[in-house]
């Protein structure tokens, strides 16, 4: 059986936030004008950054689980370039988190518990299933690793 694991985390997050937008997660419409942290100077780039920090973060709570927004967002958050002073680290937007995992939880991929955010079988089936077609692409790519 293929799970997160074994797989290269790029390509599964890109597969799952294309999954993630078939499913008609829902995106806020200040998305499109928001910074992800203070760390940052501009908006993300990416039209679909959205769905990727979705997938991100589903990746994230399967592998780190359970975990709450204030690890998330230390995960998140970067140094600031502050000019002539030293850089500092900024935690990541809670918000984006915040409303990231109230969507994950509508499609009962997440759920809440004492400890923090834990995946939900149906998750953990959801992201097993992508892992295992990333990696039916990646030996249709490179026939050699087919015998791993």
């Amino acid at each position: 059986m293929v799970t997160v694991y074994d797989v290269p985390p790029e390509k599964l997050i890109q597969k799952t936030a294309e999954k993630l937008k078939e499913l008609g997660i829902y995106e806020p419409e200040w998305t499109k004008f928001v910074k992800t942290g203070r760390s940052r100077e501009r908006r993300p780039e990416q039209d679909d950054w959205w769905y990727i920090r979705c997938a991100s973060i589903l990746r994230k709570i399967y592998i780190n689980g359970p975990v709450g927004v204030e690890r998330l967002r230390t995960a998140y958050g970067g140094r600031k370039n502050r000019g002539h002073e030293p850089e500092k680290f900024f935690k990541g937007s809670g918000n984006i988190i915040r409303t990231a995992l109230q969507e994950l939880e509508k499609l009962g991929f997440v759920k809440r518990t004492p400890k923090g955010r834990v995946i939900t079988p149906k998750g953990q089936s959801f992201l097993d299933n992508i892992a295992k077609e990333v990696r039916d692409e990646i030996i249709n790519e490179i026939p050699e690793l087919a015998k791993y």
